[in-house]
């Protein structure tokens, strides 16, 4: 299904896990630098606002030429690094999407239903397919101060394709995995009576 800006707390509140959307608009690009700083109090670059914003666990692979940026790479990066602030980021922001791979913790899901977020999984390992789906870089944030990876990149995406494994109503697909491995561990092992 079609997720287009813009991304208001209705339409991600009727996101539910295993969805599978193709995100339109502009989504912010964040790792750890960049949530450390807005985690420590550190302001947003002036006109930019994340409400109602998706922002993108990623290190974008961006060259330069002749003051056009063309994004070469732009796969998701882990986003287990970024629990420690995202919570507060989602709260203080009013963020209602986090794409990234691998799933979050407990707090993140608890801020996704508290506040209408949703956790967005893009495959790893297809940083370049996920590139063609950038159409425009509509600005950079931060590039002198955390480099070009950590920095804040603006991408105008199309057709941006995503799972929802965390959902607004406290679901996680990562915690219904780990728990059918676990007890499919359990019983190889023995463990279970």
């Amino acid at each position: 299904m079609k997720l287009e800006a813009p991304f208001t707390e209705k339409k991600i509140r009727a996101l539910k896990v295993g969805d599978a959307v193709e995100i339109c608009g502009v989504i912010y690009t964040g790792r750890d630098v960049f949530h450390k700083h807005l985690h420590d109090g550190g302001m947003l670059p002036p006109g930019i606002h994340l409400r109602d914003a998706i922002l993108y666990h990623c290190g974008p692979v961006v060259l330069e030429k002749q003051g056009k940026w063309r994004v070469v790479a732009a796969g998701p990066t882990t986003s287990i690094r970024e629990e420690p602030y995202q919570h507060e980021v989602i709260r203080k922001f009013g963020l209602r999407g986090v794409i990234g791979k691998g799933g979050m913790g407990e707090k993140t899901l608890a801020a996704c239903k508290e506040f209408g977020c949703v956790y967005l999984h893009a495959v790893g390992g297809a940083a370049q397919v996920l590139a063609e789906r950038v159409t425009e870089v509509t600005g950079v944030h931060f590039l002198k101060e955390f480099g070009a990876p950590e920095a804040m990149w603006e991408f105008r995406v199309a057709s941006f394709p995503a799972v929802v494994t965390m959902d607004s109503r406290g679901n996680s697909l990562h915690h219904e995995v780990w728990g059918r491995s676990r007890a499919a561990l359990e019983e190889i092992l023995g463990m279970k009576p």
